[in-house]
């Protein structure tokens, strides 16, 4: 994740997606923090995304 200073945090995640993850990690040689970051930062980055992720109350 290189040099930025980072901070955990917890999420809750339906169990699925969380396997789905993990094994993701293994199959790329990565680790889950990584993965995530990696993935958090692409949906940020898209500006042409159409889905706006559920709210709190949705979820």
């Amino acid at each position: 994740m290189g040099a930025e200073e980072v901070k955990q945090f917890n999420v809750y995640l339906p169990i699925g997606l969380i396997k789905q993850v993990k094994i993701r990690a293994v199959e790329t040689g990565t680790s889950l923090s990584a993965l995530v970051a990696a993935a958090l930062s692409a949906y940020l980055e898209d500006p042409h995304r159409q889905q706006q992720p559920p709210t709190e109350k949705e979820t």
